[in-house]
């Protein structure tokens, strides 16, 4: 008696295979791309109609949309002109004096030396106190009642009297910029130091085995293997730092007359003490604008760097 066997079941090929396997990794991201949109770009797109409106709070009668009119203004107001100069002041001083001291403490931290784990953990130490906190140190230390900076200053004949230059218009910026210094300082630290573990240490020996010296090595060999992540340390710093606010209104408030307003506090002061959110938000358009146009040179230049 001979039994039957059943062919086995097959399974049928699923339908649109290509269309399936086209949308399937979009499907498992749609949670986040929700997230993303309801937590950023709808926020953001909200902001941006609000450019284009007259939003006072006190005037709330007065209200609708009013096209370019904010712009228009913005471009008119010599107060937009001085703050977009002081933040290109702010920005590249901040900038410059945080990338060389950080890529020397990199280079410094790179090396065996006894102690070096605890150096490190003082070295990172300023990026985790608080920006408010950190203004208000150094607001203290400028302050000649209660700070030693001023006469440390006046002991190396940096100004004449010890005084709190906070108070003068021509240096009061260069308080929030040291500060800052010190507080960005660990960024290009943490991140370039880890650039630098990752070049092979082959490429050294060869150069040395080449008569190379220490300055053509790093010219040579450190340099062109840092050079993309430098790129995009500095778009992300200059953008931070750009749009960092929290040090000036601490410790000057924009003042005195002005002097040390930056689009950003600018930005601040008008939304929420002139309770202007309509002329706020066209002035952070601008600023938006400018920082996507600087981030795609950049993202512009890394790219050839990496050919």
């Amino acid at each position: 008696m001979m039994l039957e066997v059943s062919p086995p079941d097959t399974v049928a090929a699923p339908r649109f295979p290509r269309l399936r396997a086209l949308l399937e990794p979009w499907v498992y991201l749609s949670p986040t791309l929700v997230l993303i949109g309801l937590f950023i770009f709808v926020p953001m797109a909200i902001g941006i109609s609000y450019a284009f409106q007259n939003i006072q709070l006190l005037n709330p009668f007065d209200t609708g949309w009013v096209g370019l009119d904010n712009f228009r203004t913005m471009f008119d107001d010599r107060h937009f002109y001085a703050a977009l100069r002081h933040t290109f002041n702010w920005t590249l001083t901040s900038l410059v004096l945080q990338f060389a001291l950080g890529l020397g403490l990199a280079l410094l931290l790179n090396r065996e030396f006894p102690g070096r784990r605890w150096v490190q953990a003082l070295v990172f130490l300023p990026w985790a106190v608080p920006a408010f906190l950190s203004g208000l140190t150094w607001a203290w230390l400028l302050n000649p009642v209660i700070g030693v900076l001023p006469y440390w200053l006046t002991d190396l004949h940096i100004i004449s009297e010890p005084y709190n230059i906070l108070s003068d218009p021509q240096l009061a910026l260069y308080g929030p910029v040291v500060a800052n210094v010190w507080f960005g300082i660990p960024f290009f630290a943490i991140t370039l130091l880890a650039a630098l573990q990752s070049i092979p240490k082959d490429l050294y020996e060869a150069a040395a085995m080449d008569g190379a010296t220490g300055w053509q090595q790093f010219c040579k060999v450190t340099l062109p293997f840092l050079a993309p992540m430098i790129a995009i340390t500095v778009m992300l710093r200059t953008i931070w730092i750009a749009n960092f606010a929290d040090l000036i209104v601490v410790m000057t408030d924009g003042g005195p007359a002005n002097s040390t307003s930056i689009l950003s506090s600018f930005i601040f002061t008008t939304a929420y003490r002139k309770l202007d959110f309509g002329y706020a938000s066209a002035m952070a358009v601008f600023l938006l604008v400018l920082m996507t146009f600087y981030a795609l040179v950049l993202l512009r230049i890394r790219h050839q760097l990496l050919k």
